[in-house]
């Protein structure tokens, strides 16, 4: 069998040009590579280089011009084969489920991001409301899921523990042009279950205001596009106000709403490598985005 780190070193004399050459690219000396060249000369038994003291080219012999070609693709393929190896741990899928109103521009940044920094890794999301990606890290159709949720479990909401969590602030917005508000109070909200829509209801209730459902989405966009016409009011976070939105102020009857969080929360208390790889990179950068 051949000699694997012989062989390399051959291929490095043949394309250095010369012993020394050689032993730099290989951190040996010049009398090491030169042993390990009659070393495997030795196991062949042909020579393989002319050895000629008064010309400084290497030069091949005819058993040498026929090794070369083999050696350089048993040296590339032993390359390889180590690489893939070494970064098996860095290797695989990773699910992940993002809120439906989650900033598309910052998850397209996120996606091709972490697409640079780990090739081998590939991400997959699914989009929904945080009690939808609940329900699928329950049953183990996603590794990992961003959640919207209240601080304290407030309104009955589950409090899982989460890997890393980010505060977002929340607004009452209206279509930028409408200036009155109907009495019961036409909302745009989500379907039951989303948090925005209980926290909107809870604060309507507590300061004893009558409220309607005026449109309902699961989009995001249809969210806006229904706020933007004037169809009533919303609960957004910052990141998915437009410009032609505006924002409703306490004069209005509309006090600022408790803030809550984007949580980072995982379907198993065991994580494989490229999930805690993933889990790493959303701390790092989110928080960066954050800051």
């Amino acid at each position: 069998m051949f000699d694997l780190e012989l062989l390399h070193t051959f291929v490095c004399v043949v394309d250095a040009g010369g012993f020394t050459k050689a032993g730099e690219r290989v951190n040996r000396t010049q009398s090491t590579v030169s042993q390990q060249i009659r070393k495997l000369e030795d196991q062949l038994g042909r020579p393989l280089l002319l050895r000629q003291r008064a010309s400084k080219h290497i030069q091949l012999t005819e058993d040498g011009e026929r090794l070369i070609g083999y050696a350089r693709r048993l040296v590339a393929l032993a390359l390889e084969a180590h690489s893939s190896l070494s970064r098996d741990d860095e290797t695989g899928v990773v699910k992940l489920g993002v809120p439906e109103d989650f900033d598309v521009q910052r998850l397209m940044s996120l996606l091709s991001g972490f697409a640079r920094e780990h090739p081998h890794i590939r991400l997959d999301t699914v989009n929904g409301l945080s009690v939808d990606l609940y329900a699928r890290l329950d049953n183990k159709d996603i590794d990992l899921a961003l959640v919207k949720r209240d601080l304290a479990g407030r309104h009955g909401q589950r409090q899982d523990t989460a890997l890393a969590s980010w505060p977002e602030q929340v607004h009452w917005v209206i279509g930028r042009d409408t200036r009155v508000i109907d009495d019961p109070v036409p909302l745009v909200v989500y379907p039951q279950g989303c948090i925005y829509r209980n926290r909107i209801v809870h604060a309507l209730e507590s300061s004893g205001r009558r409220w309607r459902v005026a449109f309902a989405s699961q989009s995001l966009v249809g969210i806006q596009a229904a706020v933007s016409a004037g169809l009533g009011i919303s609960l957004l976070p910052t990141s998915a106000m437009r410009e032609d939105h505006r924002l409703l102020t306490p004069n209005e009857g509309f006090a600022q709403v408790p803030g809550g969080e984007l949580a980072l929360i995982a379907g198993s208390r065991l994580l494989t490598q490229v999930q805690q790889t993933l889990v790493a990179y959303m701390k790092e950068r989110m928080t960066m985005e954050l800051a």
